[in-house]
Parts: structure tokens; C-alpha cells; sequence
């Protein structure tokens, strides 16, 4: 199991929180009928912050299975209500009222396996007419994601890092199917951030927060740890080049949908 790191995470806060504040305002308008909203692997409360400002009289609830990401979020908001809540397993849904106005995710559920079955329980935790608001990012062609996979498929690496799909979206055309099949109506797009970073390290330090993470986990040995962070990062200077003035401009694409109950 994965262990994630607030402040790792939020080194890049900026980055990090813009495409939550496109969602939220994809959202319905706060004309006083949202009296109830809840954030689906809020993280460090960043994006939860994000919903507090679109409705600050609502009531909100942000939810994450990381111990340290909920600790971090009740420090950073305690004006907003913060659990422990693993949304992997259908049974801890079942747990959480399922009368929400608005239920928001924010780069969480490509975390998440079985989206055939995910999509449906979060518009379940809606009331009828309430809206569910999901960003995930969609990288796999970007060349960090390209290296990272070749390395850890790679003969040195294949025997001794987890294999198993690092993330675990659909396609844009399955999720269509899906939300045409359990929402009265739906909206997708996509939109491919273009960060500036300050060097290619900080391309490093980006994915050591989410997507290297498991894979440095795994090993036992801090130089075997290291050596593979080494080739990771030979490659990504050669894949991003610089700017000028030496910066990096680093794509991200990410996938965004709303639907309604």
C-alpha cells in the first residue's frame, strides 16, 4: 500500500490546486440550494479549500485514506470537516450519507481500481439532481510517464518493482459509456497544463510526491533507491529541454468530467 506525504505533495501547491479551482468552477452557481458537499481523496485540503470557497455556507465534508493527508488537512482548514474514508471499498461508501449536493474529486481516482463500479457509487452518494465533478490526469504519453513505465518493465527492474497498472482510468469513450448508462446528463474535456518548473529536479521532486512514489517504496535498499531515481532522472533530461533561462515547461494533460444524478 501506498503511503503518501503531505508535504511532498504540496511542494507544487500551485500546480497542484489550479485544475480543482477549473472544476469547481464547472460547478452549480452558490444560489443557497448546496447545503451539503463532499471531496473524494481531498488530499491536504487544498482542493477542499477550493469547494469552501465556491459554497462557503455549505456544509463539507473532505474524505482521504492517508492518515497523514487527513492530519495535514484538519491543521491546514479547521474550519472544515476532515475523515478517513478508503473510497476503494464499496462498504466504506456505504457509510457516508448518500444525500450530497455536490460529491468532488480531484486527481484522486486514478488511485481507485474497478471504475465501472466507482463512478456509479459516487453519483449513488448524491441526491437526485446533485452533481458529481471528477479531474484525473491522463500523462501516459508525456515523457516522465513513458520512462518511468520502460524502467520498471525494464530486465533490471522487472523482478523486483510491482507491475501491477500504476494508475487505473478508462478511456475518455468508456467513461462516456458509463456516465450515458447512471447520469441524467453529462459533460467531459480535457486540458493539457503547461507548468513552467524551475529545473528538471523539480520534474523529480514532482513525481516523487505521486507517480514514482510506490515504485521507491518498494525498494528495501536506499542505493538501489537511489541508482533508480539516477536513470529515471538521465532520461528526463534528455526528454524535456530547457527555456532561456533554464526553466522547464512541463505538460500535464488531465481529464475532467460533471454529471448529474
Amino acid at each position: 500500500m501506498v503511503t503518501w506525504d503531505s508535504e511532498q505533495y504540496l511542494r507544487f501547491n500551485t500546480e497542484r490546486t489550479q485544475p480543482s479551482r477549473d472544476l469547481a468552477a464547472q460547478l452549480p452557481a452558490d444560489d443557497g440550494t448546496i447545503a451539503r458537499a463532499l471531496d473524494i481523496g481531498c488530499g491536504p485540503g487544498n482542493s477542499t479549500a477550493v469547494l469552501r470557497e465556491r459554497y462557503p455556507h455549505a456544509r463539507i465534508l473532505g474524505v482521504d485514506s492517508s492518515p497523514d493527508m487527513i492530519a495535514a488537512a484538519r491543521a491546514a482548514h479547521p474550519d472544515i470537516d476532515f475523515a478517513l474514508c478508503d473510497v476503494s471499498r464499496a462498504d466504506r461508501l456505504d457509510v457516508l450519507p448518500h444525500d450530497f449536493d455536490v460529491v468532488f474529486s480531484n486527481a484522486c481516482i486514478q488511485w481507485v481500481p474497478d471504475h465501472p463500479h466507482l463512478i456509479p457509487n459516487l453519483l449513488g452518494l448524491l441526491r437526485e439532481g446533485g452533481t458529481l465533478a471528477v479531474q484525473t490526469p491522463m500523462n501516459y504519453e508525456e515523457p516522465i510517464h513513458r520512462i518511468i513505465a520502460e524502467l520498471v518493465h525494464s530486465p533490471e527492474y522487472a523482478d523486483r518493482l510491482p507491475q501491477q497498472r500504476e494508475f487505473f482510468n478508462l478511456t475518455p469513450p468508456d467513461y462516456w459509456e458509463l456516465l450515458h448508462a447512471h447520469a441524467s446528463r453529462f459533460r467531459m474535456w480535457k486540458t493539457t497544463y503547461m507548468h513552467t518548473l524551475p529545473s528538471h529536479e523539480a520534474i523529480m521532486d514532482w513525481y516523487r510526491g505521486t507517480g514514482l512514489r510506490p515504485y521507491l517504496q518498494a525498494f528495501a535498499d536506499d542505493a538501489e533507491r537511489a541508482e533508480f531515481e539516477r536513470q529515471v532522472f538521465a532520461r528526463v533530461r534528455d526528454a524535456y529541454s530547457t527555456q532561456s533561462d533554464g526553466s522547464i515547461i512541463f505538460p500535464f494533460p488531465r481529464f475532467f468530467f460533471t454529471a448529474v444524478r
